[in-house]
Parts: C-alpha cells; sequence; structure tokens
C-alpha cells in the first residue's frame, strides 16, 4: 500500500478550492442555465426545429392569414398581395407571434446542489411543445400541432446541450483548482 502525504500549501489550498466547489456548485449551475440551456433554446426558434434538429410543422393557412390581415398594407388597393405580405409569409416561423413572447420568455432555477431547470414562463408553451386537438380542448380555433422547444426524459439531452455542460463543468473545476 502506497500513502501520498501532501504538504504543499498551494496544492493543500487546491484541493480545498476542489472540495469548496464539490460542496457548492450553484455558480456552475447557474452558468449552465444562462450559458448552454438558454440559448440553446432560444436557438429552437431561429431554426424552427426541435431540441434533436428535427423541423416543426410549419404554419396553418389560419395562422398565415392573421398574420396578413393585421396590416392593410400587406394588400395592394385590388385585393391582391403586395411586395410587404409577400414578405410577411415568407417570414412568418412556427411559434414566433407578433410580441415573439414564447421564444423570449424563459427561466431557468437552481434545484438543490445537483439540479438546474428551464422553463417557458408563458402559460401556453406546453400547449406549443406537446400539441393539443380541439376535441381535448374545445376552446381551441384547430388542432395545435406539437412544435418541441425542450428535450425530452426519453431521448434525453441533445449532444449539444450535454457538451456545453461538461465545458462550464470543466472550466468550473479550473477555475476552483487554480484559484
Amino acid at each position: 500500500m502506497y500513502k501520498v502525504q501532501v504538504t504543499d500549501a498551494s496544492a493543500i489550498d487546491a484541493f480545498n478550492r476542489l472540495i469548496a466547489f464539490g460542496e457548492n456548485p450553484q455558480g456552475a449551475l447557474l452558468a449552465i442555465g444562462e450559458t448552454v440551456l438558454l440559448p440553446f433554446t432560444r436557438e429552437r426558434f431561429t431554426t424552427s426545429t426541435d431540441p434533436y434538429g428535427e423541423p416543426w410543422e410549419q404554419n396553418s393557412d389560419t395562422t398565415l392569414r392573421a398574420a396578413l390581415h393585421r396590416s392593410g398594407k400587406n394588400f395592394t388597393k385590388k385585393g391582391a398581395l403586395s411586395k410587404r405580405g409577400t414578405a410577411v409569409l415568407a417570414g412568418k416561423k412556427p411559434l414566433i407571434g407578433e410580441s415573439k413572447s414564447l421564444s423570449t420568455q424563459f427561466a431557468y432555477r437552481v434545484i438543490g446542489d445537483d439540479m438546474v431547470t428551464l422553463s417557458s414562463l408563458m402559460v401556453y408553451a406546453a400547449m406549443q411543445n406537446f400539441g393539443g386537438s380541439k376535441a381535448e380542448f374545445p376552446n381551441l380555433w384547430g388542432d395545435i400541432p406539437a412544435r418541441q422547444i425542450f428535450p425530452d426524459q426519453e431521448r434525453g439531452l441533445p449532444g449539444e446541450v450535454q457538451s456545453g455542460i461538461k465545458d462550464v463543468l470543466r472550466e468550473a473545476l479550473e477555475n476552483a483548482k487554480n484559484g
């Protein structure tokens, strides 16, 4: 059996910092929420894809018509689609409404010493994430297809998120080790 005794003060300090980090990882968990989870989730709205890279279902004709009829400038005097109206249709991404709230209103929270959660602040986010039908929810004006915003437990965290978490933890450990 080998016995190693560390007497170097700087090495002992480094060990103590690593132990302290392990006992209080909140800073790293907050960094995971801020630098990994938030940007990854917001990117879903830029790419119109789920967390695993699958494209979201396109907007329904009803949604596109509603977007066009928000402004009379989207039509010519003869009722045809104007140049601006064409641009509105081309730029209308799924799940991005006038306020853009669903794509921007998120909160992350550290729970205990080993968990960070990310959630939407919008009450209708679950309906958009999981979908719903008029039969299930009679107040809807049509079926809503699932457009997954958040990773699901079955498929786990996408590789990009896993990699980002590892990077944050690696940096936090380096910082703890080096002081």
